[in-house]
């Protein structure tokens, strides 16, 4: 992991399903320029090799709580990406 300064943030990102077999990750540390936001952290993702498989705005939860998009981060928040859901 980087060190962290003042100017960046540390979160964990879990990924599920078909994001994690794509990218071949079930979680990843990232470190982001401030100010991070969802939306930064998913095109952090969408940059790594098969990350283009997501789509720009994936289902998201921050901390346990669904999220925005826009939604800011702190670090050491804790960021789920969720492929899309079908219940029977």
């Amino acid at each position: 992991m980087q060190s962290q300064t003042g100017s960046t943030v540390s979160v964990r990102v879990l990924l599920f399903g078909s994001y994690a077999e794509s990218l071949g990750l079930d979680a990843v540390e990232l470190v982001l320029d401030k100010p991070a936001t969802v939306a930064s952290a998913v095109d952090h993702l969408r940059a790594l090799p098969q990350g283009e498989r997501l789509p720009p705005r994936p289902l998201c939860a921050l901390n346990l709580t669904q999220t925005r998009m826009d939604a800011a981060l702190s670090s050491g928040d804790e960021l789920a990406v969720l492929p899309p859901l079908a219940g029977g």
